[in-house]
């Protein structure tokens, strides 16, 4: 069992004591929080349920729980489970996670004991909006159970930042009173820390003159786009949308906040912009994160993109632009300047094709951060070799940011630099031989020269790291051992990359022994880890992209390292090493923090941190000035959130008399199929106090009376849905068992559509456009009508003014219907299929169908009939003449008559 930090058992004991919202820093352990309550309601004799938690989390939670001895683990409810066996799962008692869908459907049909339930525990409380199934769920348990807690935890204080009173409204929704505020520089967190601080070596790392050079451009360029998105939207000069911004992660979402509720007005131009800002923040990342082959690779790529396709915003032809092109290739190769002068300004086919002429002299700058990286692998070597006086040698973990820099730094330990480049190298740009034999040639000249003077490294802060004397020592020294290689990655090139990896790992030249996973005696449930050594273990894993988000603690506590490298800065990572060295007190601990000094690595690292900083200082203020209702947490009636629109919901009471008996008000009801759940239309049809029945529908989403069925659809849906052709099978079915079937179109209101272009319309039907689609679905369909409402509210308030004054719809005889169902309402007495035949003959429209069949029993009896007993049944002489016409004059006949006509 994990040590309980001082801070973290005053925040456990606070929300013990009082239900609340506590809002941690990012990587103070907001799950070792939740985990000791689990830990604390893991019996049967209470029921507790935890909200917002991924499959992944779940596991997590109970292997810990499991580890620590607990024998009434927790248990999941998902549809594996039926639903007539999940009341005995809940009378169990216990730890439940359940899925939201799930909870909603057994809520509202009161297959949970909502008056058994302890609390609720609710984890990433910031995702909690009035609209969500989360908030549902919260409001229909606190309108049944009074008595119980509810506790929420959330570590994304940077979440609160955005929009107006967004903690209070979260704080509504949740039913809270309390809010709990556990900043880093909290003066409890503060000095407890500092009291158990690992050593730390920072390591500022200097760019080459050609990346500095790299770099200064696309910031040049950055800001030039930026500059030309404000000039063609002056409504966007907002501090968001700076350059320091500009380079972080956070920033695609920044701009689509802004964006999108104009994104159907914007010109080409705004919407290429926002795309090149994009593409600027990739370069600017894999400048620092990866070789220059790589690098090179994706500038070459996207030149020849632009080229291909014309989409660029003009940045290309930009001055920074060339000079970034032009330090990029240096990096990689130059042509001799006697033979460039030869050549004069020709296309880039013809340089390419030219370069490989003039034979390339490579130059495969190698990545200043192995270097660093080199000469920390070699202090610790010399500090395992020296280290009886510790107890022996100490783990190794080295952490950056994704796989392929993983898989990149295992090879270039293994193999070292060279071979790394030059392998990428012939990968990338296709094999040259005398330019790599001269290039290697080159390189055996420098080390052999190198060898003798003194190694040079970069500065340290706060350490100094001894260089050994000896040339790859580690290699030659250890067994050298690969584990895993697998996991997921983030480019689509990057698998490819991986096949050059174990193409390396069985080749004869690096000697690489292949084990099993299970020689290092690990049980990691991590996606994507790297083995180098296994005497003292070394392990390089991703910072991101494991589908385990708690990839790295399993591996610190199963590990346990004596050192760790962060090769690449994260925020959240660095606090979960503080605290995994509080809770080791007199274990030892060394960080070693590699960083290029004035870089935009640098700079978004020191933005996280300082936007963490102002969003918590931001929360302190709200909560100083928050004024909270006493009735919030909803444990009495007097609560406003809690009480139902009622009387709208129900049929207005008469006074005035029917059949010698008084009208009585009836509860509106709607039947709802399973499968809406994942959306947030019932929670507000239910706000309105209207009744839900969650049932299994085959025909139609929400069934408001026994005559109106409602088909919901979302703008992409219905696309996909007119394209593949179920959405006529839909209105098939619709139409054959409910008198007045509907197809109700939901927009975001912020994200205006326009189904053509502006302006543009088809002269005729066209079988690509969605709106010929839709013209001839209502044309199929007479009875279908089409509803669009901007917002799920509006949907929910147009669904409460379909049902007034109607009655209310059975779930049973809505569940009998299906595609191929027999059961037909009382006025359809015939069979569909004539009939939808008899509607596609000229002459026979839905007004006279009727008609027509009752006077009529089958087609074949239909074709005698003369055209005065056609007219005397249809009662209209145009009608009867067109049906008339169309059976017994062939085609050759009409068009003659046409033509004398004329």
């Amino acid at each position: 069992m994990a040590a309980v930090l001082e801070h973290e058992n005053q925040v456990f004991l606070d929300l013990f004591h009082q239900d609340g919202l506590v809002i941690c820093a990012r990587g103070l352990g907001i799950d070792r929080i939740l985990l000791r309550f689990l830990r604390l309601y893991c019996e049967p004799a209470s029921l507790v349920l935890v909200l917002n938690t991924s499959p992944a989390e779940e596991e997590y939670f109970i292997d810990q729980l499991r580890s620590d001895g607990v024998v009434h683990l927790p248990r999941r409810v998902t549809n594996e489970i039926t639903s007539n066996c999940r009341y005995e799962v809940y009378t169990q008692g216990g730890v439940l996670f359940a899925t939201s869908r799930i909870l909603v459907v057994d809520f509202l049909t009161d297959r949970v004991p909502s008056d058994l339930i302890t609390g609720i525990l609710v984890y990433k409380a910031h995702r909690i909006i009035e609209s969500c199934q989360e908030a549902f769920i919260l409001r229909l348990f606190r309108q049944k159970n009074k008595k119980g807690f509810i506790k929420a935890f959330t570590d994304n204080a940077i979440a609160f930042n955005t929009g107006f009173c967004h903690v209070e409204r979260v704080m509504r929704n949740l039913f809270v009173r309390k809010l709990y505020l556990w900043p880093r520089f909290h003066i409890a967190v503060n000095s407890f820390l500092e009291k158990h601080k690992p050593e730390v070596v920072e390591i500022h790392v200097s760019m080459t003159p050609a990346m500095l050079t790299i770099q200064t451009s696309i910031l040049d360029i950055l800001n030039v786009c930026l500059r030309e998105l404000k000039r063609f939207n002056p409504a966007l000069e907002v501090e968001d949308l700076s350059l320091e911004n500009a380079i972080g992660k956070p920033f695609d979402k920044t701009i689509r906040h802004y964006l999108d509720p104009l994104w159907h007005q914007l010109g080409a131009k705004t919407k290429s912009l926002v795309q090149d800002l994009k593409i600027l923040r990739t370069l600017l990342q894999y400048l620092t994160q990866y070789d220059c082959v790589t690098f090179l690779n994706l500038v070459e790529s996207l030149r020849a993109t632009e080229k291909a396709f014309g989409q660029n915003s003009g940045w290309l032809f930009l001055d920074s632009s060339t000079s970034m092109f032009v330090n990029a290739r240096a990096r990689v190769y130059h042509i001799p300047d006697d033979k460039i002068s030869k050549k004069s300004k020709v296309s880039e086919k013809m340089d390419i094709k030219e370069g490989k002429e003039l034979k390339r002299e490579l130059v495969l700058e190698s990545n200043p951060k192995w270097e660093a990286l080199r000469e920390v692998l070699k202090e610790i070597e010399s500090e395992n070799n020296n280290s009886e006086h510790l107890g022996g040698p100490g783990q190794v973990l080295i952490c950056a940011s994704d796989d392929r820099t993983c898989a990149q730094l295992r090879e270039y330990i293994i193999a070292g630099a060279e071979a790394l480049l030059m392998r990428l190298y012939n990968k990338t740009f296709g094999k040259d031989e005398r330019a790599a034999e001269a290039w290697i040639k080159d390189r055996k000249a420098v080390q052999s020269k190198g060898n003798a003077k003194s190694d040079k490294r970069p500065q340290a802060k706060k350490a100094k790291v001894e260089a050994s004397s000896k040339q790859n020592k580690i290699m030659k020294k250890q067994d050298l051992t690969l584990t895993q290689m697998m996991g997921k990655t983030e480019e689509e090139d990057i698998a490819e990359e991986m096949e050059g990896y174990k193409e390396l790992s069985s080749s004869e030249e690096i000697n690489i022994e292949e084990t099993k996973p299970e020689d290092f005696h690990l049980n990691l449930a991590s996606d994507a880890y790297y083995g180098i050594f296994k005497k003292p273990l070394t392990i390089i894993h991703p910072l991101q992209g494991c589908s385990d988000p708690y990839a790295l603690t399993r591996l610190l506590h199963e590990v346990e390292p004596r050192y760790v490298v962060m090769y690449d800065a994260e925020l959240t990572f660095v606090r979960q090493l503080e605290i995994y060295k509080a809770s080791r007190p007199g274990k030892p601990l060394r960080v070693y923090f590699l960083v290029y000094g004035g870089s935009t690595e640098e700079q978004r690292y020191l933005t996280v941190l300082r936007k963490e900083k102002e969003a918590f200082e931001k929360l302190i203020r709200e909560k100083a000035s928050m004024v909270i209702p006493e009735e919030r947490e909803g444990r009495d009636e007097t609560n406003l959130d809690l009480i139902r629109d009622s009387t709208s919901a129900t049929v207005s009471t008469d006074t005035r008399k029917a059949g010698g008996q008084d009208q009585k008000s009836v509860q509106q009801t709607i039947i709802v199929d399973m499968r809406e759940f994942r959306s947030e239309l019932p929670s507000l049809i239910h706000r309105r106090g209207i009744d839900i029945e969650p049932v299994t529908l085959e025909v139609g989403d929400y069934i408001l009376t026994p005559d109106i069925c409602i088909e919901r659809k979302s703008i992409s849906d219905l696309i996909g849905s007119l394209n593949n052709g179920r959405l006529y099978s839909q209105c098939i079915s619709m139409s054959r068992y409910y008198k007045r079937p509907i197809l109700l179109i939901e927009f975001d209101p912020s994200k205006s559509f326009s189904l053509t272009s502006r302006g543009f319309l088809h002269q005729e039907i066209s079988s690509n456009d969605i709106t010929s689609k839709l013209t001839l679905l209502t044309l199929h369909f007479p009875r279908l009508r089409i509803l669009w409402c901007p917002s799920p509210h509006a949907t929910a308030e147009l669904f409460e003014e379909l049902k007034q004054n109607r009655p209310q719809p059975d779930a049973a005889i809505a569940m009998a219907i299906t595609a191929d169902s027999e059961i037909v309402p009382e006025s359809d007495k015939y069979n569909p299929g004539p009939q939808d035949f008899l509607l596609k003959i000229p002459g026979v429209n839905a007004k006279n169908c009727r008609v027509l069949m009752n006077h009529v029993k089958s087609i074949s009896e239909l074709v005698t009939l003369s055209q005065d007993k056609l007219l005397e049944i249809l009662g209209n002489a145009i009608s009867a003449k067109q049906l008339y016409d169309f059976i017994h004059i062939s085609y050759a006949e009409a068009i003659s008559k046409a033509k004398t006509k004329r």
